[in-house]
């Protein structure tokens, strides 16, 4: 093993102590729940890791499977009084293996009764910034990542969805949710938005791909807020404008690095956007997971709160100035036999 590696191995001890006693100092309980689950999530282009439980005695396999997030299990413990929560959990997602994904990972999940998204925004940058400052050789947030010099200190940059594609010429608001009139407006600006026929959400994000996310956060982390609400997954509409769903998403140069919530606590609401993720995982040929009934049960009983979950792999490489995950990892999944990153 390289030295490069111990050292990033240390890089990210000082990175988790750092969050670990910032969240501790302002009230934060930390948690554990199971990696081993029976409904893995519904997100249709995250494909699980199944891990069936095989009973010794004899008898027929139980599906289980690895979580790629534990969203779930700590929504349970908000229903059940927990009021502030956080979680370094070791999370999967099958597939994925590239310069910026590992399929074994570390997750920052954390959870607020009583605020909602924009509350958690504030709590995240904070340990954030503390976290930067443990790495930085004297304690300031300016860290450089590929040449370039970012500013970890709060508050963050905040910045709509819709005014995010304003800066790259498309008009997000004027298109509604369709996506011909979309793929057009991107067209029209020299903008590839895929083929006819490709519902909204496949358009929105050859878009973004290409001309939003790689200048977000160039000099300063920013919070994308404001999703089209055909993207709030596990998030609350905006009441004054159901246009838009009560999300953001953090990036720092050109790369996310969480996504939050200010949580879903309808469970009739939930329940139907979990079955229509679930009919779109089977058109798309993907596995068809069961619905948490447990999880559901909780969501009717769940306080008004925020949540966020953050990529610490990520977050580690900019602020250690590694260039690929795989060096912030001691065993990195390229190791293994016969795995090769995508390009």
């Amino acid at each position: 093993m390289n030295g490069k590696r111990i050292e990033m191995s240390r890089a990210r001890s000082r990175l988790q102590g750092a969050l670990r006693a910032h969240l501790s100092a302002r009230g934060f309980e930390e948690v554990e729940t199971p990696c081993l689950v029976p409904a893995p999530g519904m997100e249709p282009h995250i494909r699980a890791f199944e891990a069936p439980f095989v009973p010794e005695a004899g008898g027929p396999p139980h599906p289980l499977w690895l979580h790629g997030s534990p969203e779930y299990a700590m929504k349970r413990l908000l229903a059940d009084g927990f009021g502030r929560i956080f979680q370094l959990a070791r999370v999967f997602r099958n597939g994925e293996v590239s310069d910026t994904h590992n399929p074994e990972f570390t997750m920052l999940e954390l959870y607020r009764a009583g605020t909602d998204h924009r509350g958690v925004m504030e709590d995240l940058e904070r340990a954030v910034e503390a976290g930067a400052r443990a790495l930085h050789p004297s304690g300031g947030t300016r860290l450089a990542w590929r040449g370039r010099e970012v500013d970890w200190a709060v508050p963050f940059d905040r910045v709509r969805v819709a005014d995010a594609f304003a800066r790259a010429g498309v008009d997000l608001e004027s298109c509604g949710e369709d996506a011909g009139r979309l793929r057009a407006a991107a067209r029209a600006r020299g903008i590839d938005a895929g083929p006819d026929g490709e519902g909204f959400d496949d358009a929105f994000f050859r878009i973004f791909l290409q001309a939003v996310e790689p200048g977000l956060g160039l000099s300063r982390p920013v919070y994308l807020t404001d999703w089209p609400a055909s993207m709030a997954a596990l998030a609350r509409i905006r009441a004054d404008d159901p246009r838009w769903a009560e999300r953001f998403e953090l990036y720092a140069a050109g790369l996310e690095l969480a996504n939050g919530f200010a949580e879903l606590n309808d469970a009739a609401e939930q329940r139907r956007r979990l079955e229509a993720e679930r009919a779109l995982r089977l058109s798309l040929g993907r596995p068809a997971y069961p619905l948490d009934e447990r999880f559901l049960e909780a969501v009717g009983r769940m306080p008004d709160a925020g949540g966020v979950a953050l990529g610490i792999d990520r977050l580690l490489m900019l602020l250690a100035g590694a260039p690929r995950i795989r060096d912030v990892l001691l065993f990195p999944a390229e190791d293994f036999p016969g795995l090769h990153p995508r390009s």
